[in-house]
Formats: C-alpha cells, structure tokens, sequence
C-alpha cells in the first residue's frame, strides 16, 4: 500500500488519514505555537524554534509573529529572508524558498489544494505539488501562491494577488489571476513603482 506521503511526494489525489500524521501535526503546532507567544525581544529563542521546525533554513531568517504551518518540516528556506505578520504555509508538499526573499503580511502559501469535480472532492480529497520561490522575489500583501507554482528570480507579486500559474524571472506580476504586467527595468532603479 502507498502511503500518504509517497502520494504527495509523487503529486496523486490523496485522502488524508488524520490519525496517520496528527503527530507530526501536534509537534509542529506546539512549536508554531512557542514561536507566536515569543516577546519582541527573544530573537534567539525564535531562531532555535525556527531551526527546530522548518526542513531547511539559511543564516539571517526573521519571520514577524504569528505564523502558521502544517509541518513545518517541508518548509526549505534561505538565506536573508523577511516575512512579515501572518505568513501562512500550508507544507503538506515541500515549499522552497530562495536567499534574498521578502514577504509582506498576511500571504498564503499552499501546495496543497482540492479537486474540482465534487465526487472526487467530497471525501476531502486532495493534492499537493511543490512551490518554488527562487532568488530575490518580493511578494507584496495578502497574495496567494497556489499549488505547483515557481515564481522566478527577480519578480514582484503584487499585493493581492492569486498565483495560479508560473511568473517568469525579473518581472512585476499582479492580479486575480496573477499576469505579468512588465519587465523589470533600468527605469526601476529611478522610481519606486
């Protein structure tokens, strides 16, 4: 029999068997919980709650509590990363993000998603496929980055935006669905928008 992490591993429907990861679950949701109720000024403290959570982490990573995860484990972070208030990453799949990434607040982040079709949704059936946040990626507030995309090195998701589909590298993406809007440009280096 396939467990349910080869499923989500190899990207097929699955139907979660809370039991069969609830420990994993609860470990993580104690540390997210560590994590939120740490003051202002324990900067170590949520650095060693990072490093016990999170799959992978580089040197100089702050996130601004609260945050939220499912495991924390299939998080894979780099180096001088920002995340302000409210980041949400739903790591039933891995989550990879880049050296150099800034998150304003309240952004989602889920590989995981359910079918269309209800029959097959009805069950609580779901899938899962990895994202990738490469290098140097601004994500601007209250965006959502949905299953299997890569947003490429250099861009900039604008604030509310829902991104459905992979954004190329050195662009400024916005929108509902997300679209790129332009190429990033010498003129950026003179103006702030």
């Amino acid at each position: 029999m396939v467990s349910i992490r080869e499923k989500i591993k190899k990207g097929l429907l699955f139907c979660e068997i809370w039991e069969s990861l609830e420990e994993e679950r609860v470990r993580c949701k104690e540390l997210v919980y560590d994590y939120n109720h740490t003051r202002p000024g324990e900067k170590a403290r949520r650095t060693e709650l990072l490093r016990e959570m999170l799959g992978d982490m580089g040197e100089h990573v702050l996130i601004e509590p609260p945050v939220h995860l499912a495991y924390g484990t299939n998080v894979h972070i780099g180096d001088n990363f920002y995340a302000k208030f409210n980041l949400v990453l739903i790591d039933d799949a891995d989550i990879y993000i880049g050296n150099n990434v800034k998150i304003a607040p309240n952004v989602t982040i889920t590989p995981t998603g359910h079918p269309i079709d209800p029959d097959l949704r009805r069950p609580g059936t779901m899938f899962s496929i990895p994202i990738r946040i490469e290098d140097n990626v601004w994500i601007g507030s209250n965006a959502v980055i949905l299953p299997g995309v890569t947003i490429g090195e250099n861009s900039v998701i604008g604030a509310g935006s829902v991104v459905t589909h992979d954004i190329p590298e050195n662009v400024v993406a916005v929108g509902n669905p997300c679209r790129v809007l332009r190429k990033i440009a010498d003129r950026d280096r003179e103006y702030l928008l």
